[in-house]
């Protein structure tokens, strides 16, 4: 991480140009003493100064202060990472008022805003109820900051989804209308991108770039029909014919591609989703099978000690492409021990009361808390 650190790049400038600490007093127009006492970080130059010694040096003066405004992909994923331990065992507030302070140092390092944007999405709820609504605020202005200044448009999409998140938390379902209209016209060709850019790399001949675009594009939209799949039993959580089908065509695509082991996460909602429709329709039995495949998939999410995005036999280059390409890095955006939490709650919920004291919902549910 970078910290001023001006004391310390004087002298070290000063030492490469060898000169004297009176040459460089006489030069500024200060005394040697003020010099002295910069040199061991007991004052600092007056602002109007700094100029001066940037120039004398020939370095600019965030070089001569030693600070940088930018983090590297690498220090944005372990300041994320850090936070979301820290949510998990320290006081919440005492940990945004930390990540506010480095928003504030940051202020123009738009991926790592963007990465805050998501560490507070994600665990604004374990604030105290009157002060969620706050922090959904801080999100909304930070995203706003970001759309407006940022010039990279993937981290400015990414800003746009972020905000419409909080719009839904908030209830502010029309402006989620507003904004996702205008967005999704403005990338009306995105989803062809990874196609394009795929059957470039292959004629230029760069195979492996070809197959990595083409894996990430496959799985992207996977997942994506995945989610677009659980909404659409949401919708029609009272039809149970289309919800059947719906539940039986998904079925297929997740066992074909393997989804429970490859991205149990983005199976959970649906397998969830499926029982809560089966419920609602009195459908116990078929409602226990999705809770068991709801389980089973927690099971493989929390198999291993830390939640990552990763690939398989199949998908063999993606994980090149997660390390590569996105900010967050492979590592999941909640921290594992809060996300573990949640999910052993999630089967109290009150439309699963009804399967109390059924012997096989109460196994699953043994099961679900025995995760660790």
């Amino acid at each position: 991480m970078n910290t001023l650190n001006i004391a310390n790049n004087i002298v070290r400038l000063r030492h490469d140009k060898k000169i004297t600490q009176e040459q460089l007093a006489e030069f500024i127009g200060v005394t040697k003493a003020s010099v002295s006492k910069w040199e061991n970080n007991q004052s600092t130059p007056d602002i109007t100064i700094l100029p001066l010694l940037a120039a004398f040096f020939d370095v600019t003066v965030d070089q001569l202060i030693g600070y940088t405004p930018q983090l590297a992909k690498e220090q944005i994923q372990n300041l994320y990472q850090r936070f979301g331990k820290d949510f998990a065992e320290r006081p919440f507030e005492e940990v945004m008022k930390e990540t506010q302070d480095y928003v504030k140092r940051y202020y123009s390092c738009y991926p790592f805003l963007l990465q805050i944007c998501v560490l507070w999405l994600n665990h604004y709820k374990m604030a105290e109820e009157e002060r969620q609504k706050d922090i959904c605020l801080h999100i909304e202005k930070l995203c706003q900051h970001i759309k407006a200044n940022c010039k990279n448009m993937k981290i400015h999409g990414n800003a746009v989804m972020i905000q419409t998140f909080v719009y839904f938390q908030t209830g502010r379902i029309q402006e989620v209308v507003e904004e996702l209209e205008e967005f999704s016209v403005s990338n009306a060709f995105e989803n062809q991108s990874s196609v394009l850019l795929a059957q470039a790399y292959a004629m230029l001949g760069n195979k492996e770039k070809a197959d990595g675009y083409t894996q990430i594009g496959m799985y992207g939209n996977i997942m994506t029909l995945l989610a677009n799949a659980t909404c659409y039993l949401w919708m029609h959580s009272e039809n149970l014919s289309v919800c059947e089908e719906t539940i039986d065509r998904i079925g297929h695509v997740a066992d074909i591609y393997k989804i429970a082991e490859l991205n149990p996460n983005s199976l959970l909602s649906f397998e969830y989703q499926a029982a809560l429709c089966y419920l609602i329709h009195d459908e116990r039995q078929k409602a226990l099978k999705h809770i068991g495949k709801y389980v089973l998939c927690l099971a493989n999410l929390f198999s291993t000690e830390d939640l990552y995005l990763h690939g398989d036999t199949y998908f063999n280059r993606i994980e090149d492409w997660f390390d590569n390409e996105l900010d967050s890095g492979t590592k999941a955006p909640r921290n594992r021990k809060i996300v573990l939490e949640d999910a052993k709650k999630t089967l109290d919920a009150p439309p699963f009361t009804v399967l109390n004291g059924i012997t096989e919902f109460e196994e699953i549910k043994r099961k679900l808390k025995e995760l660790n």
